[in-house]
């Protein structure tokens, strides 16, 4: 079946107008640019893919900008865990860090290398991509341990803070679970869906841009009534 948009264009559409909605109102500006930053990246996946089904057979550059606007995906998650934590803030930024200097290696990879997809496929609302191994390898694991620690180390500080109540990291691990086991379980059991995972995982990630809108109201909340737009972070048990 030939490869429609629609979904794809209405995402982005969504993702940025939440991006908007976000960066328009109170909370702390760290958090809400974070925020921000991942919704945009978000969208700008939808449209690349758009891009990339629009020009096969001749797609140049635009499936390797793919990659390069989602590589930046979980850094930015593992920053905003370390911004809306309370116990594990010093652990939580060290990995991001690593994860955001890690990224900016990666893509400089990716522009250089211009064999590192060397075929695209869409099909309906997703597109699959072939990269020669073993150099994807290297990409799978950093994206995947990226992933993995979005999940632990949230899960980790939400632990270590009980009974007091974090929600708008719940909201945000809530969304990172959301949308990384369905489409994990979509693409190994969908026979059709095998080997999409990147673009499959990011129509999933729609689950985590609706989890951002609560990570924001929940944020909002902690605002007290009148206070200026940059805030203070709230009290902290003390960081590792």
């Amino acid at each position: 079946m030939s490869y429609s948009p629609a979904l794809a264009i209405a995402t982005a559409i969504f993702e940025v107008v939440v991006a908007v909605w976000a960066v328009r109102g109170p909370g702390r500006r760290d958090v809400i640019r974070t925020t921000s930053a991942i919704l945009l990246l978000l969208a700008a996946y939808q449209l690349v893919e758009v891009l990339v089904c629009a020009q096969l057979p001749t797609y140049g550059f635009t499936p390797r900008l793919a990659f390069i606007v989602v590589t930046w995906l979980p850094p930015l998650g593992l920053l905003l865990i370390a911004q809306l934590s309370r116990s594990l803030a010093r652990l939580n930024y060290a990995a991001a860090y690593a994860m955001l200097a890690a990224a900016l290696g990666i893509v400089v990879w990716i522009g250089v290398d211009a064999r590192f997809v060397s075929d695209s496929v869409c099909t309906v609302v997703y597109a699959k991509y072939a990269n020669p191994l073993p150099r994807f390898l290297v990409y799978a694991w950093f994206y995947w341990i990226g992933l993995f620690g979005m999940v632990a180390l949230s899960t980790l500080d939400l632990v270590t803070t009980r009974p007091q109540r974090n929600r708008p990291l719940e909201a945000l691990l809530s969304g990172s679970l959301g949308f990384i086991v369905p489409a994990v379980i979509c693409t190994h059991f969908v026979a059709p869906a095998q080997g999409a995972l990147p673009s499959i995982m990011c129509h999933f990630a729609l689950i985590l841009a609706a989890s951002l809108v609560f990570v924001v109201r929940a944020e909002r909340r902690q605002v007290p009534s009148g206070a200026p737009a940059a805030m203070t972070r709230p009290p902290q048990r003390a960081a590792l």
